[in-house]
């Protein structure tokens, strides 16, 4: 079963909005399971301390290695990866999320303050991934993101299988426009190849649209698509 352990100071944001919609349907029908491990319960000091001030100074504060590796030891004892949620991680993408989904599960660190200890990261064999090029106030909100990534595309949890085969990423491009009754809304039509009845110059359209909207909105996603010389490989 799919298991993501999620290692935080903020427990009680989980399962948040994994609780709702498909990844919440899933995790009350045992489909995947979730575990937040307070990071605070590793500290050994009264006030059950994870952070200090930054070496060579500078503001704010610095998640204690001691600690975190305490919590990680306690929580991954298995071979499933252990990923640091962090900005100057590898970018997250739809070809990770689908290797990720096809194994066990995560063990997912969230950082606070300025950042972690450099040495748990290389200790623990901590992987960064950045869900975007922007700061976070820490890294349970892009853990969701990567968890409710991952379980929709766990078998059974949004049914047919065509649904997630022809999303956005899932060929390397941007999802075609989408369209549905009425048939003119604002004096504005469905395009008429879509209630033609012909499903291979409806495939051939979608595809021409999901290339045209790539190439338009995303040339750096146009570039990477696979067979793509330009492909960055993932860093590790």
């Amino acid at each position: 079963m799919w298991r993501a352990s999620v290692l935080t100071i903020f427990p009680d944001m989980f399962p948040g909005p994994l609780g709702e919609s498909l990844a919440g349907k899933a995790l009350a029908a045992g489909t995947w399971l979730l575990d937040a491990v307070d990071i605070r319960d590793f500290a050994t000091d009264k006030h059950r301390s994870v952070d200090d001030t930054p070496a060579g100074g500078g503001p704010g504060m610095v998640m204690k290695p001691d600690v975190l590796a305490r919590a990680i030891d306690a929580t991954a004892t298995d071979a499933r990866p252990r990923l640091l949620l962090s900005p100057r991680g590898a970018p997250l993408d739809q070809n990770w999320v689908e290797e990720l989904a096809g194994g066990a599960g995560v063990v997912l660190v969230c950082g606070r303050f300025e950042g972690v200890d450099e040495r748990v990261i290389a200790a623990r064999d901590l992987e960064e991934v950045s869900i975007g090029d922007y700061v976070l106030s820490g890294g349970e909100i892009a853990a969701m993101v990567l968890i409710d990534a991952c379980v929709r595309l766990l078998p059974g949890v949004m049914g047919a299988a065509e649904s997630s085969a022809e999303e956005s990423f899932s060929a390397g491009l941007l999802e075609y426009p989408h369209y549905t009754r009425p048939q003119l809304w604002e004096g504005r039509g469905i395009p008429e190849v879509l209630t033609s009845g012909d499903h291979g110059k409806i495939a051939a359209w979608r595809r021409a649209e999901a290339e045209r909207l790539t190439r338009e909105r995303r040339p750096d996603l146009w570039a990477r698509r696979p067979g793509s010389q330009t492909r960055p490989a993932r860093p590790k």
